[in-house]
């Protein structure tokens, strides 16, 4: 009987094989499929936003992370079964660079052609949402405005570290689906280490470009208060610290 696995080995040598893409596949196809991965990780962070809004109060901020973690966990299992190109599973990349499969320039290249298609898509993303105008009812917006709030007065080591530790998190789930050989083993894998990431309070860059500025965007337009929260404390003091930390929890 076919093994529904491969072992560690394998999978190490799948992940290296999938690194060969970027000698082959055009920048405008990694753009269009990293602003899909953008879109995928923002449908995940809406939908946390969702059910998390009021949920402390009613079972306890221990659960109501539990739940975040459980329905954000959509966003990478979209990625892995659908097929799109995500920055934070892409430093998982790193090892065929070593190998020398690809070439770090390449590597570095596909990065930044990455980032930037994930950024595009969660900003599209956030701007559909606040035109839905959903936010205006259950405390949506409220809420929204407050994950953001916290976000932007992170200290710097402190996003750095939590950046680190997702990441490490998010790559041991690509890592467990690349092994999984049927759709229900990949979704598996990437359910139990996202959940576990969201709920310990950990910082994934590209989930942080639709939560801020979803916040910064509801702050805007009903007025909301919230101390800190500004574009340049979304670039400064979270976007760049959590995006050195991915990557390192990633590599």
């Amino acid at each position: 009987m076919e093994k529904r696995f491969y072992n560690p080995a394998e999978t190490m040598a799948q992940i290296v094989a999938s690194g060969r893409r970027v000698l082959t596949q055009s920048l405008g196809r990694t753009l269009v499929l990293a602003l899909l991965a953008g879109f995928y990780i923002a449908f995940g962070a809406q939908l946390a936003t969702v059910v998390t809004a009021g949920t402390a109060a009613h079972v306890g901020s221990g659960i109501s992370r539990f739940l975040g973690g459980s329905v954000f966990s959509l966003g990478l299992m979209l990625v892995v079964v659908c097929g799109a190109e995500l920055f934070t599973g892409n430093s998982l990349l790193t090892k065929a660079a070593l190998e020398k499969e690809i070439s770090w320039h390449k590597l570095f290249e596909n990065w930044g052609v990455v980032l930037l298609g994930n950024f595009i898509g969660s900003l599209l993303m956030a701007w559909l949402m606040l035109r839905t105008e959903l936010w205006q009812s259950g405390g949506l917006a409220e809420h929204a405005v407050a994950i953001a709030a916290r976000k932007c007065n992170l200290d710097f080591d402190v996003a750095l570290v939590r950046g680190l530790l997702c990441n490490w998190l998010v790559c041991l789930a690509v890592v467990m689906a690349t092994a999984a050989r049927d759709i229900s083993g990949k979704i598996l894998a990437c359910y139990v280490p996202i959940m576990a990431f969201v709920a310990s309070g950990f910082e994934h860059s590209i989930a942080n470009m639709y939560f801020i500025p979803t916040g910064l965007l509801l702050a805007d337009r009903t007025g909301l208060a919230a101390n800190g929260l500004s574009w340049s404390n979304f670039f400064w003091a979270n976007l760049l610290p959590v995006t050195l930390g991915n990557i390192l929890g990633g590599v």
